[in-house]
């Protein structure tokens, strides 16, 4: 029975989500440098928070997106259900195949992807980027746009991150802050201190999007 359960769970997961976005009314918060960006052809690694991850499915412009997913099983529902969205995925976590993540997620955006990244995942502190995708940036040479989502009407999930589900036919505000290059030649409190930015930068945009959703 778990077994036929695993095996619906993707559809119906990747189901919900898609039925929830066709209702919603989206509104786009600096996002031309990233779509202009996309539309020269260049790639990025995009950044967002665990909290903000069920709408960011829908908010992937039809690009060609590489995540890393949980080594768990319910990282396998996730990347089945990822694939129904176009997005492909990598096995490893901060604690579980991270290396090898790592290198996978480096070997996609050499064949054309763009990376997604969720610096707090996959179990927290919710809010506090760790130096993962900051390693990712200096190795790969892209930018790191933060981006989320908020929504005038939500529900706030029980989880460790207080997910955020819009409600249906609410408006959301979808919103990219100011990329950040990291040095290829970047030393130990460099990388530390490009963490703190990007964490800065992140909390900051989401306090933005939120006011901007509920204004």
């Amino acid at each position: 029975m778990l077994k036929r359960l695993s095996g619906i769970a993707p559809a119906v997961l990747s189901g919900l989500v898609w039925l929830l976005a066709s209702t919603l009314r989206k509104t786009l918060l600096d996002a031309d440098d990233l779509f202009t960006r996309w539309g020269r052809g260049e790639r990025v690694i995009l950044a967002f928070w665990h909290n903000r991850l069920v709408m960011m499915p829908s908010a992937a412009g039809g690009q060609r997106i590489c995540i890393m997913n949980s080594a768990h099983r319910d990282g396998e529902i996730g990347t089945q259900a990822l694939a129904r969205w176009g997005i492909r995925s990598v096995r490893g976590s901060a604690t579980r195949g991270g290396a090898a993540g790592f290198l996978q997620l480096v070997k996609a955006y050499r064949d054309g992807y763009n990376l997604a990244v969720i610096p707090d995942g996959p179990r927290g502190p919710s809010c506090v980027a760790k130096p993962g995708v900051i390693h990712l940036a200096r190795a790969t040479g892209a930018p790191i746009f933060p981006v989320t989502y908020a929504a005038r009407r939500a529900r706030r999930l029980g989880t460790w991150d207080r997910m955020l589900i819009p409600l249906p036919f609410s408006r959301i505000v979808l919103a990219a802050g100011e990329p950040l290059r990291v040095a290829r030649d970047a030393s130990p409190d460099e990388i530390e201190r490009y963490r703190q930015t990007l964490e800065q930068r992140l909390n900051d945009l989401t306090r933005v999007a939120d006011a901007a959703a509920s204004a």
